[in-house]
């Protein structure tokens, strides 16, 4: 063919796909329900309102793809212009937006609000025997005539909604920040009414609790602990669908006020906060890496116990878009003489943060024209001033180029704890502890790695007592969210006063806030490490002697292992480079233990069995992978330093480039919940940390 020819004929093709483009229309329904006029005002919510109002900014703003107001309806109480989210008016939405859809559409769906569950309307439709709600705000009781809650939004209908979407053509991306069920968990008293689960309870509802019995002994669920629930929407088989779920089905999810540390921060949904917070940061990346860096981001703020869960087509670009890199950059924006720029809370950038000026989006690191910090930032944009002191220049405001690019050249990482105290009382305990936290901070440097924050602030790890508990006497060590499972209260660190006057209770406490602390650190410091251009791919099998065979583990959906069950691991070096690699496990119970240390050449594949489930201990567990480019014939980098023992977790009388990143993190020494394999298994750009969560549950 002929250049012209050529020429002419990818001009035709580019026409027909800018045509194309242009011809797709975006569409997005958002449905935030909050007040419940029919419940008790105990049961209302704070934040879906918020989360409503954050996901519109971000579908007109900032985006990958552009959404007009026009094709946006919200249906949420609490905004100005928002319609009320009844049943009626959700339906009717839907219907409208399958009335003018065309084939090649996106549509954005956005459920925040109460869950819950019923006795399933067609019993052999669900395997639990049970049906999963979304409550609209006009909700009512209990019918036993009809069976079901009144106006309540079934999960079988919304698959039938999204299915009419879908079935014109449209791909549907649908996002439900709620929950149905979950054991009896508990909030810590914080002072503060900070923390809410998004759901109610059927004995809430009105529903008898005999018919929830009922339903659930018709359960055809499998009894394989290793099972997780099905998705609770169904949503059909026609046209492009990707469903992203808060908590699964036995779980519960909470809302609490976001970000942490800013001020005026205001109640969101946990998951409708950070899944925009990565979107912000990473736009363009597939659905599969926006599920995997939830789950990390959960892990590393331990922000809530609920395991999301993610289905359809996962390896596709978010909205249907594009693949990008990550934003790290903004256009300058001044404003009588205020320095801004349209990335705030949501990009990772909160008051103190540094970004580096220059004068054009493409210049290299090294042709910053100065160095500004952040001095206020809300959710989507922040104002900068000059930083001017012997080691940073900065131009005055009025100086600043036309064009220019404020760009942010590293992520730091906070090695110290923050812990929240609980509320001050006459009690005991809590005498103990407030003298045990002086004597503690007087022994500490001013810039201690524990540091102790007002009851109800945000914080790591938060201090409880818990009168109506096992240990009534005891000091409670909850993560971040303040939710404790009585189910399992073995499985929560506490520290008893009874027996102790403060300065024997600060030792046990220092000694068990260190030691949460280097687990912790270990898991901020791979979240800082997460994205890389390091090509190795990376992936998990598993086996036990029941079925010798390896097959794959679906990380994404963290998979659940029961003891006797073993863990390999299997890696392919796709770089030219050398690339070690070092595979630690954190356990639930704080534990650190290495497994393998070792060298993989250019091309080389790593099969190496990896460690076997144990049953002393059951929780969420972590496969750490550290990958580090490596220089010919030097020496293999062993993090083995990094082991620790697992925290005692009842306490009584008191006892007698990366690596120099985890060092820093102050980690020290073997391991619980899993044991190192035998080497018979194994075959023979930036660092990259990868991590991997394991429920590891009872067998029986």
């Amino acid at each position: 063919m002929h250049s012209f020819l050529k020429s002419a004929c990818a001009a035709v093709c580019l026409s027909i796909l800018a045509w194309t483009a242009q011809a797709r229309e975006n569409h997005a329904i958002l449905i935030g329900a909050s007040t419940y006029p029919n419940l008790d005002e105990r049961f209302w919510l704070r934040g879906p309102a918020n989360d409503i109002d954050l996901v519109h900014t971000y579908l007109t703003t900032s985006a990958t793809i552009p959404f007009v107001p026009e094709n946006i309806a919200v249906l949420a109480d609490g905004l100005e212009d928002g319609t009320p989210p009844t049943l009626a008016a959700i339906r009717s939405a839907f219907s409208d937006l399958a009335d003018r859809i065309e084939p090649g559409d996106f549509v954005y769906l956005h459920f925040s609000g109460h869950g819950s569950q019923a006795p399933a309307i067609d019993p052999d439709s669900e395997l639990d025997g049970l049906d999963e709600l979304f409550l609209p705000v006009d909700i009512g009781p209990w019918s036993d005539t009809v069976g079901s809650v009144e106006n309540a939004l079934v999960d079988n209908e919304i698959g039938d909604l999204i299915g009419a979407l879908r079935a014109k053509g449209a791909t549907v991306w649908a996002v439900f920040d709620s929950c149905h069920s979950g054991t009896a968990t508990r909030a810590a008293p914080s002072g503060d009414d900070d923390v809410r689960l998004r759901k109610l309870t059927p004995a809430a509802l009105g529903i008898p609790s005999d018919m929830m019995d009922d339903a659930t002994e018709l359960s055809r669920a499998l009894p394989d602990p290793r099972a997780r629930p099905d998705s609770p929407v169904q949503a059909g088989q026609d046209g492009g669908f990707v469903g992203f779920f808060a908590a699964q089905t036995n779980e519960t999810t909470p809302e609490k006020r976001m970000p942490k540390g800013k001020k005026g921060r205001r109640s969101q949904g946990v998951f409708t906060y950070v899944l925009f917070e990565i979107l912000s940061q990473n736009p363009g990346i597939t659905y599969r890496q926006l599920g995997q860096e939830i789950l990390r981001r959960y892990s590393v703020k331990n922000l809530a116990r609920s395991t999301p869960m993610f289905e359809g087509d996962l390896d596709n670009v978010v909205f249907s878009g594009e693949a990008a890199t990550p934003v790290s950059q903004w256009p300058v924006e001044i404003t009588d003489g205020v320095i801004t720029i349209a990335a705030g809370a949501l990009h990772n950038l909160t008051e103190g943060a540094h970004l580096a000026l220059f004068a054009a989006a493409s210049d290299a690191d090294d042709q910053t024209l100065g160095t500004y910090k952040v001095v206020y930032s809300d959710t989507f944009s922040a104002e900068l001033t000059p930083v001017q002191d012997d080691s940073d220049a900065a131009f005055e405001t009025s100086e600043i180029p036309a064009g220019a690019f404020m760009r942010k050249l590293a992520e730091d990482v906070d090695f110290s704890l923050t812990v929240a105290l609980p509320p001050l009382d006459d009690s005991a305990p809590n005498a103990t502890l407030t003298q045990a936290v002086d004597i503690m901070q007087a022994d500490q440097p001013a810039t201690g790695r524990i540091r102790f924050v007002p009851a109800g602030s945000d914080a790591d790890v938060r201090l409880a007592i818990l009168p109506d508990s096992a240990r009534p006497d005891a000091i409670w060590l909850l993560p971040a969210s303040g939710l404790i499972d009585p189910e399992n209260p073995l499985g929560t660190p506490s520290i008893g006063t009874a027996d102790k006057d403060a300065e024997a209770f600060a030792v046990p406490l220092e000694e068990t806030l260190t030691h949460m602390a280097k687990a912790l650190n270990l898991l901020k410091i791979g979240a800082g490490y997460g994205v890389s251009d390091l090509d190795v791919d990376v992936g998990l099998r598993t086996r036990n002697k029941r079925n010798k065979t390896l097959r794959d583990l679906d990380t994404l959906s963290v998979p659940r292992l029961i003891p006797g069950d073993e863990v390999h691991v299997v890696a392919q070096n796709n770089t030219d480079l050398p690339v070690d690699i070092n595979v630690l496990y954190v356990g639930s119970d704080f534990s650190i233990g290495h497994f393998f240390a070792g060298r993989m050449q250019p091309g080389d594949t790593l099969k190496k069995g990896l460690l076997r489930i144990t049953d002393s201990a059951f929780g969420r567990d972590r496969v750490i992978m550290v990958l580090s480019p490596a220089k010919p014939q030097s020496l293999v980098e062993n993090l083995s330093f990094l082991e620790q023992e697992e925290l005692e977790m009842t306490r009584g009388s008191a006892p007698t480039s990366v690596a120099a990143a985890l060092m820093e993190a102050g980690f020290g020494t073997t391991t619980r919940g899993a044991i190192a394999l035998d080497d018979e298994e194994a075959d023979g750009p930036v660092g990259q940390i990868l991590q991997f969560e394991i429920d590891a549950v009872p067998g029986g």
